[in-house]
């Protein structure tokens, strides 16, 4: 008896033990799901704030573009002071001498590619009238061959396509005053840019060109397949494809250009000719009957 009564105290204990272990799992499961809960509930409201400061910065930030390797936050402090109390200033577009180093570590330790002659930067302002009256330093000379874009970083920016043409088949290695300067003989150039990548820094063949009035992109689509830098560019309003020149009677064809102009001409063959049409013949109603000779008779004909 004793035996059995010390097993069931045992017992007892056990299932006391195993009854607080489940209450203590099941109330910090319960700790965990509050604390998601909570975290998610403020990374949302994190996330709205974000989203509505991000815009107030935008709209208070202005993009300066084409500016040299050299350049330093000093540099950009003293132009853009005059307008109004700077936050921050920060650079893009920086390519690293090496693979191994970061964006941010180069620019610390002045170990940029040597390729590199270009670099962007983002000026924040404290006040947004601040940033707008910033955009009086737009087409600036900064240092000898270097005009300096400027425009707010804000989405709601608009580009005016009336004003401005698109070149293709740009040398990579191009500079924006370069192309200043080939299309200042047309009018007065308000912005130029250059499409680079992002890890080389070099161009990827294309940019556009923003003229101070409509009257420029005239005389600028004239220099279409004119030479910039040994390349005949293509000069064309903004908002149209682009279109190959069609080839002149005299120029050959290509097997491909043959080949379609034949598929044309199967598909187009049978509404554009009409031939004489066969007048079918009459079937007789009696059908021929083939009468069978039999061999000996064919023989002593023969």
């Amino acid at each position: 008896r004793e035996s059995t009564l010390e097993r069931a105290h045992e017992e007892e204990k056990q299932k006391r033990f195993q009854n607080k272990v489940k209450q203590k799992k099941s109330a910090s499961h319960a700790i965990t799901r509050s604390v998601v809960n909570s975290d998610t509930g403020t990374t949302v409201k994190q996330k709205k704030r974000e989203k509505v400061a991000d815009e107030t910065v935008d709209q208070r930030t202005v993009f300066v573009g084409n500016l040299p390797v050299n350049c330093t936050t000093q540099v950009l402090k003293s132009l853009f002071r005059e307008y109004g109390p700077i936050k921050s200033v920060r650079f893009r577009s920086l390519v690293p001498a090496e693979a191994t180093l970061s964006k941010k570590l180069a620019a610390i330790k002045n170990k940029l590619h040597p390729n590199a002659k270009f670099i962007n930067a983002y000026v924040v302002f404290k006040e947004e009238h601040d940033a707008v009256k910033a955009l009086k330093e737009n087409g600036r000379e900064i240092a000898s061959g270097f005009h300096i874009r400027v425009d707010i970083a804000s989405k709601s920016s608009s580009h005016d396509d009336k004003r401005s043409i698109f070149l293709g088949n740009l040398s990579y290695d191009i500079s924006d005053d370069a192309v200043r300067e080939h299309f200042s003989v047309c009018g007065d150039v308000v912005a130029v840019r250059i499409v680079r990548d992002r890890k080389t820094g070099l161009g990827k063949g294309f940019g556009y060109v923003q003229f101070e009035n409509t009257d420029a992109v005239h005389l600028a689509l004239k220099l279409n397949e004119s030479d910039l830098m040994g390349r005949n560019i293509r000069v064309k309003r903004c908002g149209k494809k682009w279109k190959a020149p069609q080839k002149s009677a005299g120029q050959p064809c290509s097997l491909k250009d043959r080949v379609d102009t034949t598929v044309k001409n199967r598909s187009c063959s049978n509404a554009s000719f009409v031939g004489e049409k066969a007048t079918p013949l009459k079937k007789s109603s009696e059908q021929e009957v083939l009468k069978t000779v039999p061999r000996s008779k064919a023989v002593e004909k023969t």
